[in-house]
């Protein structure tokens, strides 16, 4: 479910009231603690973070012109959905992520390969996703995204 918004304010005003209050948190979460240099977008119908192209020029490969897709969130019928790109790419960092996530919630993590969908909006750990913004710089990114997707 895509959400058409024109800024981040404008996705949020748009998702229902009742998830307005903690899918804010959890950006203003992963906001404050995603080392510099990504930038906070509208993108894929969703409020993202990824590198600019000033940054990398080369951009993403599927959509070439754009930046460099990293993390996403968005708000779908059921749940809010959390990306990052950096998980789907590095199994050390899935594999941290997996082991972490019990002793931050007390639900069974339901994940696919780059979404963790939250669907009880009383248990969602923003401890974890700060940490997991903290795990990966620009630099990091771009050398795990050419590693792995730009063969």
């Amino acid at each position: 479910m895509q959400i058409q918004a024109v800024s981040i304010e404008d996705y949020i005003s748009k998702i229902p009231e009742e998830r307005q209050e903690i899918f804010r948190k959890i950006f203003d979460t992963i906001n404050d603690n995603l080392p510099e240099g990504f930038r906070e977008n509208i993108s894929y119908g969703m409020v993202g973070w990824g590198v600019p192209l000033e940054t990398y020029p080369a951009g993403y490969h599927c959509t070439p012109g754009s930046p460099l897709p990293f993390m996403g969130l968005a708000s779908q019928k059921n749940f809010i959905a959390f990306y990052h790109m950096g998980m789907y790419a590095n199994p050390e960092l899935l594999n941290w992520f997996v082991e972490e996530f019990p002793k931050h919630s007390k639900r069974k993590l339901d994940m696919g390969k780059s979404c963790v969908r939250f669907k009880k909006m009383d248990d969602i750990p923003l401890e974890l996703l700060a940490e997991m913004s903290k795990k990966m710089t620009v630099q990091d990114w771009i050398e795990c995204y050419e590693s792995n997707f730009k063969k």
